[in-house]
């Protein structure tokens, strides 16, 4: 049996924003109900400001998925397109005082509704789930999705995989594929010193960058006290926070500057830091 906060049952049992916006502006779809879970979110973008104005969802699925629907709308309303689209499923779960592990998925597909409804906004294509290289069968989830979740929130095993995306979860055919998959992912090996520039896809240099921040430079500021987190990473951008005893250190400076030293030798030299 599952244990719940009280944040997450009153989510559940009070739902917020539950319904659909009248001519919206933004529409996200994600899941189906053929799978178990599927999630429908739309806004009221103000076209001047790009705030969002109001944001309701209709869901099928456990309270897990109502209350991460739910919070979803609370976290984007009154926040730009852009400031929203920084929200991760992590977020989401953290508004509500955690989830069960096995349930974590339901964050993710409120993120995926969230990215979903923006692109719409934009009028950008969508990729379509389907279109991708099918892995799980059972839940219908691609590589592309296993791939993209995995790296999002550093999981490393298939039971995590499953806890995040369902795949797996089913007749389990699939996971000694997914097992090959995040060995893939986590298998790029921090060179001494590249002797010549290498080509990395997008994918190879994020987990790169989150190979190196993990093994190379937060064990050292952690054993002084700080730490450092990743925020985001957007093309050659990284952009980090310094956490504990580095925040607000005058030496912070120094810091970020041999974080940016130790990844342009280890992934290029066109890195750029960025700190918050």
């Amino acid at each position: 049996m599952w244990e719940y906060t009280e944040k997450v049952k009153d989510f559940f049992l009070k739902p917020k924003n539950i319904g659909e916006i009248e001519n919206p502006d933004a529409v996200g779809e994600v899941g189906s109900i053929v799978c178990g879970d599927a999630l429908r979110l739309t806004m009221k973008i103000d076209r001047e400001t790009n705030k969002i104005v109001d944001a309701k969802f209709q869901t099928f699925g456990c309270a897990s998925a109502i209350a991460s629907s739910s919070a979803l709308t609370e976290l984007i309303k009154g926040k730009t397109v852009d400031e929203a689209l920084k929200i991760s499923n992590q977020d989401i779960a953290e508004f509500l005082g955690g989830l069960p592990k096995e349930k974590m998925h339901c964050s993710v597909m409120g993120r995926e509704a969230l990215e979903a409804a923006v692109a719409n906004f934009k009028g950008v294509p969508v990729a379509v789930e389907e279109e991708g290289r099918v892995v799980c069968k059972c839940f219908n989830v691609t590589e592309e999705k296993i791939r993209k979740v995995a790296m999002e929130n550093h999981l490393r095993t298939v039971d995590e995989i499953t806890d995040y995306t369902k795949a797996g979860g089913g007749c389990g055919e699939c996971k000694a594929e997914i097992e090959t998959i995040l060995r893939d992912i986590w298998s790029l090996k921090i060179p001494a010193k590249p002797s010549k520039p290498r080509k990395l896809t997008n994918l190879q240099k994020i987990a790169l960058i989150q190979e190196i921040i993990e093994r190379e430079i937060r064990p050292g500021l952690q054993a002084d006290g700080g730490d450092i987190e990743l925020i985001d990473i957007d093309g050659n951008r990284v952009i980090i926070a310094l956490r504990g005893m580095c925040t607000g250190c005058v030496m912070a400076g120094v810091t970020i500057e041999g974080v940016q030293q130790k990844l342009r030798e280890l992934v290029g030299e066109e890195i750029i830091i960025e700190a918050q």
